[in-house]
């Protein structure tokens, strides 16, 4: 492809041009060590995710759409089909195994789930490009500072209609996607305008279990990376699409601050803030979680032993988690509080298989619907910066016992250490027999040696 040559006027910065060049322009170099080794860190975890939920009934559809548009070969990876592809089609099924499962990563503050949109179309271009695996990590450091900032930017407002996965997460592939394609400061503001107007995704989907979050995903990863080729070909797009009068902001939010778009730009690394996620559920449900873990192993107590259960929690947990009341599928049962604190009261622990099994199961259901959510002013005034876990436990002998956790595990001030990172990755790598051990741990080695890879190619052993 050939790079535009534009008679525009030269590029005026505001903060959409800001971001663009930022995208644009920063180096491996610039980028602390400790950024792009908690960058490979959320890769190994996003494969891992990937690998989990490529056999899941919705993603198995995406992977079939890509068989029947798509190119019978390429380079780039195809981790549902087990084949090599054309980089958008790859990038569109991968984003949709990333994210069903529920274990992919989330920033706090903007409420939003990176990896799942930013990794797939990172890996797709690099393989098809012949890129290195420091130019992968640059474009996916681009990805995540630009996504975050405009998922803060777009604020609570937003996310109580629209999911910013599919929202933000369309602009942070673009990015991700035009600095491998080392898109000019101009033609990365194009990509960031086509990106813009192509966002999408809304909450509605939870009402009744429909598959849409996979397409959120999907559509966010490969109309990213069409936005970003489309600039590098002299398309253009809106100068202002985030802050515009009648720009993303205007149309999907009614608190937007255009500060956080260029807040600390270059100097504060939003990467290292991203969490993991420790259960196999909707990242709301998690702070309770822990904290009914902790108020149970205080005072020992059994399934058996609780009456019941309050959940003090934001309304941003309320809004998504709300709406399921009977969940009827498992991807459903992950955004049911009820659901996910009686695996924690009943197993100690909600994992993909427990979640497998929960359905069908009575003793599940009975907890389910002793456990209630209510709006905290602290939790609530707290959020999204931070997600505290408080519970009210009543017990069978008429106790009224409480739990607290204001780290959940996976925050960054409680993060996973490598060690459990590459046992998350088992897990989830070996789901359902996804993948064999002796291939994920190929997989870990080959992340863990990213840096040193000058050729960024098959990364999946086919063994």
């Amino acid at each position: 492809m050939t790079a535009i040559r534009s008679s525009a006027a030269p590029l005026v910065l505001h903060p959409s041009a800001d971001l663009a060049a930022f995208a644009s322009q920063l180096q491996y170099s610039d980028i602390p060590e400790e950024v792009s080794l908690r960058c490979e860190d959320l890769f190994l975890d996003t494969m891992a995710s990937i690998l989990a939920g490529s056999g899941a009934r919705a993603v198995k559809a995406m992977g079939k759409y890509a068989e029947l548009m798509g190119p019978a070969s390429g380079k780039s990876e195809d981790f549902v089909n087990r084949r090599g592809t054309s980089p958008v089609f790859a990038a569109m099924v991968n984003a949709a195994a990333a994210h069903v499962v529920e274990q992919d990563d989330v920033h706090n503050g903007s409420v939003f789930h990176p990896a799942a949109v930013i990794f797939p179309p990172a890996l797709a271009v690099a393989q098809a490009l012949g890129a290195s695996g420091k130019d992968f990590i640059t474009a996916s450091v681009v990805g995540y500072e630009v996504g975050i900032r405009i998922g803060e930017f777009l604020g609570r407002s937003h996310y109580k209609i629209f999911h910013t996965t599919g929202t933000a997460g369309t602009v942070a592939a673009a990015v991700t996607v035009g600095r491998l394609l080392k898109l000019t400061p101009e033609q990365m503001l194009h990509a960031i305008g086509s990106a813009g107007t192509q966002a999408a995704g809304l909450w509605e989907f939870l009402r009744d279990a429909a598959d849409s979050k996979q397409l959120h995903t999907a559509h966010a990863a490969a109309n990213g990376l069409a936005s970003a080729y489309l600039a590098l070909e002299g398309f253009t797009g809106a100068r202002r699409i985030l802050e515009g009068a009648q720009g993303m902001a205007a149309g999907m939010s009614t608190d937007a601050n255009p500060a956080k778009l260029v807040d600390r730009l270059g100097t504060r690394w939003a990467l290292p803030e991203t969490s993991f996620k420790f259960h196999a559920s909707c990242r709301h449900t998690h702070p309770a979680a822990d904290a009914l873990q902790q108020a149970m192993k205080q005072h020992k107590l059994k399934a058996s032993d609780i009456a019941s259960v309050i959940t003090h929690v934001h309304q941003g947990a309320i809004d998504v988690l709300g709406p399921v009341t009977d969940p009827q599928t498992v991807h459903q049962s992950k955004f049911s509080m009820g659901t996910v604190l009686a695996l924690i009261a009943l197993r100690n622990s909600a994992d993909l298989a427990g979640f497998d099994g929960a359905l069908k199961d009575a003793a599940v259901a009975n907890f389910r619907d002793r456990v209630a959510m209510e709006l905290d002013e602290e939790v609530d005034t707290a959020y999204p910066q931070r997600w505290i876990g408080k519970v009210t436990v009543q017990t069978t002998d008429g106790r009224s016992l409480t739990g607290r956790v204001d780290e959940p595990k996976g925050d960054p001030g409680n993060t996973l250490s490598r060690a459990e990172i590459e046992h998350k990755a088992m897990r989830l790598g070996t789901y359902e027999g996804a993948a064999t051990e002796a291939q994920v741990k190929a997989l870990i080695q080959t992340v863990w040696d990213l840096r040193g890879q000058n050729v960024l190619g098959n990364i999946l052993s086919q063994a």
